[in-house]
This record gives C-alpha cells, structure tokens and sequence, in this order.
C-alpha cells in the first residue's frame, strides 16, 4: 500500500488547502506574509505529502473544543496512525470513546459482544488523513446520532440506520470532525 503522502495532488486539493489558509489569516492565525508564502507552497505541491505540510500546524476551521476522557469520567482512546486498531469481543463500554485515523489509519469499534451500562455514548471521532476509516458496529436496535459532526474537505458519515429502531436501545452521539477519509455505521444483529 502506497502512503498517502507519495499520491500526486490535484488542482481540488490545492484550492481545498488555499482555502483553509484563508481561514487561518482572517483568524488572526498567520500573517498575509505567511498567506502568500504557504500559498505559493501549496500551489507548487506535487504530492499530498507537500500539502499536508503547508497547514501541518493549523487547526481545522469550525471544529469545536473537545474533552478529554479525564473531564468525562475516563473513557476509552483508540488512536492509530498509519495502523489497525480494535475493539471488539466481550467488554464494557464507558460513557466516552475517543476514535481517530490518521494517514492510512484504520480503527474499528464493535459493540455486539459489548456489555453497556449506559443509555448514551459519546464516541468522539477524528479523522484528518485522505485514507483513514472509522468503523462503527452496533447492534439492531441501538441508535448512532451523527449530526454533531463536522464535516470538512472530503469527509463523510455513511450512517442508514434499519427501521424500526428499539426505544429502549442504547444510543451513540459521534462528535468530532471528519475532515477526509469516513466514518461507516453498521448495524448487525448481536450473536446468539
């Protein structure tokens, strides 16, 4: 698998990164010195690698702070850069999760096997790399609440929920933001 950073960038990608460094000046975040430097960088980007470098260290426009486990009673974090992880099987789901993806990141949240104490779960995503995924698996009957997502670039949410829904289910409220790569939900039926 080629990392995403040696993938050629196209004249979209380039206009996405302008764009956000427009942002960052109007914020107060860069000077216009600055605006025209990491333009003219953006603009000469042959790679996606060269861009991610040109807003390396800027935030991402429109996302809201977000807590850390230890201000909501801990929680748990399923991190990876470039990797796999997982959780799945039989375990107990805290109040919070925190999911990001970054670069060809892949995480994976199972909750079919999962013993959840919980009416509500907050899963906080991130994902800032053109191919990270989170997958989301939850069992009929719960409900996963995505409008609390920013949206950013290229990133999607594919969440289509089977009718009806349990009024007794659990439900997960993804926040966070996606900026590119997708966050998929599926639902299954827990096993016997």
């Amino acid at each position: 698998m080629t990392d995403h950073r040696e993938l050629r960038a196209g004249d979209r990608d380039r206009e996405r990164v302008a764009e956000l460094l427009r942002v960052a000046v109007a914020e107060g975040r860069i000077t216009l010195e600055e605006l025209h430097e990491r333009v003219d960088r953006a603009y000469a980007a042959r790679t996606l690698g060269d861009l991610d470098g040109v807003v390396a260290d800027l935030p991402v426009p429109g996302v809201p702070a977000r807590p850390a486990p230890s201000e909501v009673g801990g929680g748990l974090e399923l991190h990876t850069v470039g990797g796999r992880v997982e959780q799945a099987g039989r375990w107990t789901v805290p109040a919070y999760i925190s999911a990001r993806a970054g670069r060809w990141g892949k995480a994976r949240i199972d909750f079919t096997r999962a013993d959840c104490p919980h009416r509500e779960v907050v899963l906080d995503v991130e994902i800032t790399s053109w191919f990270g995924d989170i997958v989301v698996v939850v069992p009929r009957g719960w409900r996963v609440r995505d409008e609390d997502v920013v949206r950013r670039r290229l990133g999607a949410v594919h969440n289509h929920p089977p009718v009806p829904l349990a009024a007794d289910g659990v439900t997960v409220r993804l926040t966070g933001y996606v900026q590119t790569g997708d966050v998929w939900v599926r639902y299954r039926r827990p096993p016997a």
